[in-house]
């Protein structure tokens, strides 16, 4: 049994499994290992900043010959980032939060399909009109920042489907085994993509205590908030709060935004409890899903397992 999308048509790839582009977290390695797992391994080239981005891009470009791709923060990225990171001929260009507007045209022009990441009916209209090869429809299960639309995936993904029509969507958001997989492929979705699970693994750049922490975590630890990027000075909009594992630093600021932002002792002690990776501080990016995050494994090792449970969770299905 083939797990044969649109999503893998149109990328000549093996499974339906997308890495997300986690900023700081999926470099090179991890693309390049989800790529050659037989998915689409994503780079997260967040803002764009070309000394950290560079490097990345080299890597996966030499660590696979398969398909891979890159994404960005639209609100927060320069069109000379995304003109560079296209020379390394990405077969994807993946761009979320904010309007893609001005660097729609040239991605198009280029060889790389256009993916436009959406978290409401809006902003899928947006980039249907705007020519998206590939729609991300991510529900508020997910983790790390999202939209403010609340909705989640399993009811968020059919209605993205239906307004989609021919384009692909892949399903974002609380997904992190192959159950899950074969869920979002019933509704319609082309494949996922899935961040958690991925982080998880031994390619991503991530710390080993946040391994470890993502292991150890449960769905009801996580919250969303906007505390933690207050804390850390980060220029994310309001508009998009994060999900995060629960820690000690939030449960002493919870409801305290406001004064947080004017506490500027406060800001730089968080920031040097991120420097040594102190978890009672720092973000730890987590969906809903993390129960089913039980091991760090590599990044193939991921795919395949994904897509093995997909398969027996679609072939156990009886039609009568």
């Amino acid at each position: 049994m083939t797990l044969r999308t649109a999503f893998t048509d149109a990328l000549s790839i093996r499974h339906p499994i997308a890495s997300a582009p986690m900023g700081g977290e999926a470099g090179g390695a991890l693309a390049a290992a989800v790529s050659e797992g037989g998915g689409l391994g994503l780079v997260g080239g967040g803002h764009g900043d070309l000394g950290w981005l560079e490097p990345e891009l080299r890597l996966a470009a030499a660590g696979t010959e398969r398909p891979w791709g890159v994404g960005f923060l639209t609100w927060g990225v320069r069109e000379a980032a995304i003109a560079r990171a296209l020379e390394f001929r990405p077969a994807a260009v993946l761009l979320s939060f904010g309007d893609p507007t001005p660097f729609t045209d040239r991605i198009h022009a280029s060889d790389a399909l256009l993916i436009l990441q959406v978290s409401d009916v809006d902003s899928a209209r947006r980039a249907l009109d705007l020519g998206a090869d590939i729609i991300v429809a991510q529900g508020s299960d997910a983790g790390g920042h999202m939209g403010e639309n609340g909705t989640g995936t399993l009811s968020f993904v059919p209605t993205i489907v239906d307004l989609a029509g021919p384009v692909p969507v892949l399903a974002a958001g609380g997904i992190a085994d192959g159950r899950a997989l074969a869920a979002v492929l019933t509704l319609g979705a082309a494949g996922a993509m899935i961040g958690t699970r991925f982080q998880a693994t031994a390619e991503s750049l991530v710390d080993p205590k946040v391994r470890q922490a993502l292991v150890n975590a449960h769905g009801e630890d996580t919250e969303t908030n906007r505390t933690l990027d207050i804390a850390r000075g980060s220029a994310w909009p309001h508009r998009y709060p994060a999900r995060t594992l629960r820690n000690a630093f939030l449960d002493t600021w919870r409801g305290r935004d406001e004064e947080l932002r004017a506490d500027l002792g406060t800001q730089r002690e968080f920031t040097e409890a991120m420097a040594r990776v102190d978890l009672d501080a720092a973000p730890v990016w987590a969906g809903q899903a993390v129960d089913r995050v039980t091991r760090v494994d590599s990044a193939a090792e991921v795919v395949a397992a994904l897509a093995a449970e997909a398969k027996r969770a679609l072939s156990g299905i009886r039609i009568d």
